[in-house]
């Protein structure tokens, strides 16, 4: 690089659930309100299966699925709401951060790299989360507001999923007058769901992969980052 050329800004950029966390938080979120009562626990157990199993298959209609998910908060409101979380985050999801994931994020962090998390979970479940996890940026699936200001069921913008995370890192870039060009990128993602994005960064990073992409990250010469494999050990040791 000469004296003329801008070093190019390094961003690290992170899918969260099965990625930085063990577990999948939207998921875990519908788990949670059958528990407070807030949903019947057969239909509504029955509905997120079924959903997470279309996610997983990359099939999952993400508007019907945040009309449903997003129910229970709609309707008991803002401080109900607010409160179930703190309760969420305390009881489901301090216990699965694993050290291991913030030691990651941290050397990111004090390498100058500027860090985000990219989900497809909505923004409600996971900005608390990212809090937890000492990231500030965070691109989730923006929810709709009503004329006094809580959530409708729908979603804003385009959502973060599969081709949508390209589109909007593409949208977040575009405000910093940035492009793919300008910055060295590096994407950590445990699903088939991401490898649009994967296949877009410089430096795509299969982590704690799903079958078929730890396959297809094989066959593409990606990086393959168990990051919880520690865990997997101890639990197989203790069994």
């Amino acid at each position: 690089m000469t004296d003329t050329q801008t070093p190019r800004l390094r961003l690290a950029l992170f899918d969260l659930d099965h990625t930085l966390l063990p577990l999948d938080s939207d998921y875990e979120w519908g788990e949670f309100t059958i528990r407070l009562g807030w949903n019947d626990p057969v239909e509504f157990a029955r509905r997120n299966d079924e959903f997470y199993a279309h996610y997983q298959a990359g099939t999952l209609d993400v508007h019907d699925y945040v009309r449903f998910a997003t129910e229970a908060v709609r309707l008991r409101g803002p401080e109900a709401a607010a409160a179930a979380h703190a309760q969420f985050m305390r009881e489901v999801i301090a216990p699965a951060i694993r050290p291991q994931a913030l030691d990651l994020i941290r050397q990111h962090q004090a390498a100058g790299d500027h860090v985000l998390i990219v989900t497809a979970t909505n923004e409600f479940v996971t900005r608390p989360i990212a809090k937890a996890l000492g990231v500030e940026e965070l691109l989730a699936v923006q929810l709709a507001r009503d004329a006094q200001g809580w959530y409708t069921g729908e979603i804003d913008g385009i959502p973060t999923m599969r081709q949508g995370k390209v589109l909007r890192m593409e949208q977040w870039l575009a405000d910093r007058q940035l492009g793919w060009g300008d910055v060295e990128s590096t994407f950590y993602s445990d699903s088939m769901n991401d490898v649009p994005l994967l296949g877009k960064v410089d430096h795509p990073v299969a982590t704690n992969p799903d079958p078929r992409l730890r396959a297809l990250a094989q066959e593409r010469g990606w990086r393959i980052l168990d990051l919880f494999a520690d865990d997997a050990s101890a639990a197989t040791a203790g069994a």
